[in-house]
């Protein structure tokens, strides 16, 4: 097959890797014959220099056709991008993540430093360790999170810590910073979180634990991925702090609150309840 040039949502230019695009299909849960059909339709698309953009386009059509909730866990990157447009939506979700690996969690925090206090993301408590968690939100993935973020909450950790240290229930804890971002890290913003010990997730690191593969694992699909509901009615539920597909499940009566027909209710919880059947 010809090498082709393609357009990255960073403007990076790169080769057309046929295998990536087969593992994000296969990631999905779509079947062999789906994937076979899909990469040969991309196939006939392709010209130098096309984006990434475009392909995903083509791709998650593809799969719509298919399988509605396949393509949801396709629109996965995507989906994330829409927890806005304020960054408290992301901040939930991380946190039900957090829950889901067992531990105790606390969002939208005032925690008292030595020198003033700090509003802090999300404080989480795992047998003796003590985290304090910031979130950083994107709507672009073009936007990348440098290394002025991470300095920035370190320092602020580092005069929370202090107090920490000072309070008796304290004194045997192992307490530590976390960046959680939605898009991704530059180089410099990496090789100093490993240098200070601040621990980093981003949609693509570190590699087995990054966003991406917490979400995957775990089920726990954001309601942003449904290809049943509006941009609207999206907005509505997380208004209401509805942000799991899991919850939708659950909690039923808020999609009638928001006034959407009963028809339409049933498609979009045997979505819901397909993206999330691993953890019911």
């Amino acid at each position: 097959m010809k090498n082709i040039i393609i357009i990255k949502e960073s403007g990076d230019k790169a080769i057309f890797n046929y295998d990536k695009l087969r593992a994000s299909l296969h990631k999905s849960g779509a079947n062999e014959s789906s994937i076979k059909i899909i990469i040969d339709e991309i196939e006939s698309i392709l010209y130098d220099e096309i984006s990434t953009k475009e392909i995903y386009k083509k791709a998650f059509a593809l799969l719509s056709k298919h399988s509605r909730p396949t393509a949801s866990r396709y629109k996965l990157k995507k989906g994330i991008l829409e927890l806005g447009p304020s960054g408290f939506p992301f901040e939930k979700f991380v946190g039900e993540l957090l829950k889901n690996q067992g531990y105790k969690v606390k969002v939208g925090v005032i925690v008292q430093g030595i020198c003033v206090p700090h509003e802090v993301d999300i404080i989480a408590e795992k047998e003796n360790n003590h985290f304090m968690i910031e979130c950083k939100y994107h709507n672009s993935f073009k936007i990348p999170c440098n290394v002025k973020i991470p300095l920035y909450i370190y320092s602020r950790f580092l005069d929370i810590e202090k107090q920490w240290k000072k309070l008796p229930n304290h004194l045997h804890k192992k307490h530590q910073a976390w960046l959680v971002n939605n898009t991704r890290f530059t180089s410099d913003a990496i090789q100093y979180a490993e240098c200070v010990g601040l621990k980093m997730v981003s949609w693509d690191y570190p590699k087995g634990g990054s966003l991406q593969d917490l979400i995957s694992n775990s089920g726990l699909y954001p309601i942003t991925c449904l290809n049943t509901i509006t941009k609207a009615e999206k907005q509505q539920l997380l208004l209401k702090d509805i942000v799991l597909c899991k919850q939708l499940c659950s909690q039923t009566e808020v999609l009638n609150q928001i006034g959407i027909s009963k028809i339409r209710i049933k498609k979009i919880l045997d979505d819901a309840h397909a993206l999330c059947k691993s953890i019911l």
